[in-house]
């Protein structure tokens, strides 16, 4: 009996270790887990291919179209005029800018006049003798001197003869030096060349002013000069008299230029083409910085995007049947924000806006700006 109790026990026992184990695996088996599938919602637009202008940026500073350097050619005190010689004086054309004192230069002038009419009037009995014919000319001459004024021109000699008489009691020669005097006089005034502005003033009245030494900056402040410096490549598709928009740094204001010249020299250590555009305009400034579009070619069907949304700066996401595919494209011409890109048909549509963790046959709910617009 007691054997028989004891395989009794051992058998349950058996079983219930089966039992329990099983139970214990079964507890252990996970079922499959379920996801609820997420659509994400993307902006998109409709494509329609067509030619697309290329439009170079380029900056450079404003320079007065009209601008001279003031430099004395003469020695002297300067003087005050009706104006004051500071930086922001206004000037019109012909009225005098800088005065230098010229009362010693002018009583030396005098002097060299006086001695060629003593000189001329000293051969007027030669020539009543020798030259009859020639006195009254000489004699008007005489009569209309005036030392105060600018010295006449010499009658003209009718012959040989009396050219060189004249040459040879050095009247000549006196009246050159006086011309020369007169010319040199001219330059203890400086007159203005043009309706500007005085920008720069080095000097002040009653400072001495040395031959040579610079005085200051005069501009024409109504028609200006912008250098832009042009990729070579694209250099040869601009022309002169092309229209270009240029606007400051906010993009608050902008302006109309022309391009007035292209350089035909090409800078050997930027590769790139010196332009110079010409604008009028309120507001605008010398050494004022801004920036200038300008419309170089066409690139033919063709479509402008962001350049957020290339991937791989060749690729680009598509949208058809409400799955993004990722579509290879050329592109043509990176701007700094968006690039020119070709080899989409029309009516393809693409992303209008970057999605962040967009992969290629991800499922997505579709909003067209394209017909919303």
């Amino acid at each position: 009996m007691r054997k028989i109790i004891i395989t009794i026990l051992s058998i349950l026992l058996i079983a219930l270790s089966i039992i329990g184990g099983m139970a214990i695996a079964n507890g252990n088996k996970k079922g499959k887990p379920t996801f609820n599938k997420i659509v994400s919602t993307v902006y998109t637009n409709t494509i329609e291919n067509k030619a697309i202008p290329v439009i170079i940026t380029a900056s450079g500073s404003l320079t007065a179209k009209n601008k001279i350097e003031l430099f004395s050619e003469v020695q002297g005190v300067l003087k005050q005029t009706s104006k004051n010689f500071k930086a922001g004086t206004q000037f019109v054309k012909n009225e005098t800018i800088i005065a230098i004192n010229s009362d010693e230069f002018y009583a030396n002038l005098k002097a060299q006049k006086s001695n060629l009419f003593n000189a001329i009037t000293a051969i007027m009995p030669d020539i009543q003798l020798d030259y009859p014919n020639e006195y009254l000319k000489w004699k008007s001459y005489l009569n209309n001197f005036d030392i105060n004024k600018t010295t006449p021109k010499l009658p003209e000699t009718n012959s040989e003869k009396e050219k060189f008489f004249i040459s040879g009691r050095g009247i000549i020669t006196s009246y050159y030096n006086v011309k020369n005097l007169e010319v040199k006089l001219d330059k203890y005034t400086l007159r203005a060349p043009f309706n500007g502005i005085l920008t720069e003033a080095m000097v002040t009245q009653g400072s001495l002013v040395r031959a040579g030494q610079k005085l200051g900056e005069f501009i024409d402040p109504s028609v200006y000069e912008m250098e832009v410096n042009i990729n070579e490549s694209s250099a040869n598709l601009l022309k002169k008299g092309t229209k270009v928009t240029i606007y400051n740094l906010n993009k608050t204001n902008s302006w109309e230029a022309t391009v007035v010249r292209i350089n035909g020299k090409i800078d050997q250590a930027t590769q790139t083409v010196k332009t110079y555009l010409q604008v009028k305009g309120n507001q605008l400034r010398e050494g004022m910085y801004l920036t200038a579009d300008l419309e170089s070619k066409s690139i033919e069907n063709a479509i402008e995007i962001s350049r957020k949304l290339l991937v791989d700066d060749t690729k680009l996401f598509t949208v058809k049947d409400s799955t993004l595919n990722l579509v290879s494209v050329n592109p043509v011409y990176f701007n700094d924000n968006t690039v020119i890109i070709q080899g989409l048909e029309d009516g393809t549509t693409i992303l209008s806006k970057p999605l962040p963790g967009a992969y290629n046959g991800m499922l997505v709910k579709t909003i067209n700006e394209t017909n919303n617009k």
